[in-house]
């Protein structure tokens, strides 16, 4: 009676045996899927990193392009006005005391501009500099704030070299009876001329004028100007501010002078040197060149 019972108790644990052994292997599977949940969850993460990190890596290399745009256009507006100084120099019809005044203020200018364009240059590298450190969307952001400042800078200047063409001798006539008192004078002829409404371009002697915009609020206007086959953009000029170009083959410089700005309107005079033939006379040419 005891071995049978000894006996039934062993057949009931070699029963239960292989469910126990059925769970673990479950439980086992069960931590395997998690485990190559997370594994999978963190590779997608990775790969996620990877791919923000090259798109900020773009907008980087973006940004710089534009940083090198601007400084070029930078370079651009430097000629410009070593252009427009030199002409300011051929114009000068002064005693020997007062061109020596103008060499010195002419020589003051350039001095100022060298200093502007150094301290430029220096902020430029070291802008560069901590570009190669950092690099970043935020630097990029600062470097454009200051190109911005620089080219700002840079327009003062251009409107310190037109203040300093008035105070070496630029004659300018602000009305009609102005522009009779120098042509009276004989050394230059005059040509006055008035266009109304925007894209009108109209022959004034041998330069084509065409209105592109006025800001009559600041007394400003945009034209473009055709001589020869050349093609002369000025933008935001001032009223009774001059503007010097020359003609193909002629040393002696061309004057434009607009002395009153209205809505899509302006009005002003042509100076041209009494050597320079005019192959005609200023007419109304609304959209034909």
């Amino acid at each position: 009676m005891f071995n049978e019972e000894r006996h039934q108790e062993a057949i009931q644990t070699s029963e239960h045996s292989p469910r126990w052994i059925g769970v673990a292997v479950i439980s086992l599977a069960v931590v395997s899927l998690l485990a190559l949940g997370i594994g999978w969850s963190a590779t997608n993460h990775i790969r996620e990193a990877q791919q923000t990190a090259n798109n900020d890596n773009k907008i980087l290399r973006q940004n710089l392009d534009a940083v090198s745009q601007r400084l070029a256009q930078t370079e651009s507006v430097n000629a410009q006005v070593q252009g427009d100084l030199g002409v300011v120099t051929d114009r000068l019809q002064l005693t020997q005391g007062e061109l020596d005044k103008s060499h010195k203020q002419a020589s003051q200018i350039r001095a100022d501009y060298s200093r502007q364009l150094n301290a430029v240059q220096q902020k430029v590298q070291s802008t560069q500099d901590e570009l190669a450190t950092k690099a970043s969307a935020d630097d990029v952001k600062a470097v454009s704030s200051d190109v911005n400042g620089v080219k700002t800078g840079l327009d003062s200047t251009n409107q310190d070299l037109a203040n300093a063409k008035n105070e070496l001798g630029t004659q300018i006539a602000k009305n009609h009876d102005e522009v009779e008192e120098l042509r009276r004078q004989g050394q230059r002829d005059y040509f006055e001329f008035m266009l109304s409404g925007k894209d009108v371009k109209q022959k004034v002697a041998d330069v084509s004028i065409q209105l592109h915009g006025t800001n009559p609020k600041h007394n400003q206007y945009t034209v473009e100007l055709y001589v020869d086959d050349l093609r002369l953009e000025k933008k935001n000029r001032a009223v009774n501010e001059p503007i010097f170009f020359f003609e193909r083959g002629n040393r002696a410089s061309m004057e434009l002078v607009v002395s009153a700005v209205g809505k899509d309107r302006i009005v002003g005079y042509l100076s041209v040197p009494k050597t320079q033939p005019v192959k005609a006379v200023a007419s109304n040419a609304n959209g034909s060149n």
